[in-house]
């Protein structure tokens, strides 16, 4: 399978993401991509450190998600991206949401709020539910797709909760903020949850100069099957291989050969 990771920062005007997100859809159908992946907050840009994005926020029928369900039908697609999703009278979720040709496929609210580094993301966001219904995994040609969202990338419970339901993609939505060692990190971390799972990784992010950039695809054994640069739009594209996963997971059989479960410890 053909997959997509979609480099690009997201402005305030939603209609002007939605623009840039149907240029980069086409691109992609075009070189017969399957799987796209966008940046978390591909609807809307995050405001200041703090500023709760309510107003902004739209329900899951809303414009951004209609907008998501058009192109995945007319371009033959599944889609990943970042939203902001109203909450009722409670700040909203920050929120991916996988869409194909079909409609709405899978909804992950992200657990993992991004407090630190003076960026406190939980004075404007709700935490998503720790419980199963928010691990979230999507079929999608055979392979089963596990959600998480940049901040997650951070604690590896979360992918191995993915992997433990199934998946054998992790795809990875980030606006990972700019700092000392915050991009070195970012390329370690992806490579790490792709290498200790033994699986697939699409991490698509926002670019400089307020996030890091650096999107990449990355294959079972940690090798970059695709990456992006710090600055700019990109498009990185990548195939998908079972029998490179099988070989991989053959040589290396990790997930065969734990001995701690969370039920163990």
């Amino acid at each position: 399978m053909k997959v997509a990771a979609v480099q690009f920062a997201s402005t305030e005007v939603v209609d002007d993401n939605c623009a840039t997100l149907a240029r980069f859809f086409s691109e992609a159908a075009s070189q017969g991509v399957r799987l796209v992946v966008c940046p978390e907050a591909s609807q809307r840009a995050f405001g200041r450190p703090g500023e709760t994005l309510a107003p902004n926020a739209e329900e899951l029928n809303g414009t951004f998600v209609s907008f998501l369900r058009t192109e995945a039908a007319a371009n033959g697609l599944v889609i990943v991206a970042g939203m902001f999703e109203k909450n009722g009278d409670q700040l909203p979720f920050n929120t991916t949401v996988v869409v194909g040709p079909g409609g709405l496929l899978g909804v992950y609210r992200k657990i993992h709020l991004y407090d630190a580094f003076s960026f406190v993301e939980s004075a404007g966001i709700s935490p998503g539910s720790t419980d199963a219904s928010n691990i979230v995994t999507v079929q999608v040609d055979g392979w089963t797709i596990g959600v998480q969202t940049c901040f997650d990338l951070r604690f590896p419970e979360m992918s191995r909760a993915l992997i433990d339901a199934g998946a054998d993609v992790l795809v990875l939505g980030a606006a990972w903020v700019v700092g000392s060692l915050k991009a070195m990190q970012f390329e370690h971390l992806c490579a790490t949850r792709a290498i200790e799972s033994t699986t697939y990784l699409i991490a698509a992010g926002q670019p400089r100069p307020r996030f890091c950039g650096i999107s990449r695809i990355i294959e079972p054994s940690g090798e970059l099957a695709a990456v992006g640069n710090a600055d700019g739009e990109k498009l990185l594209v990548a195939d998908l291989s079972h029998e490179l996963l099988d070989e991989v997971r053959s040589q290396m059989p990790l997930l065969e050969a734990r001995r701690l479960s969370q039920s163990s410890l």
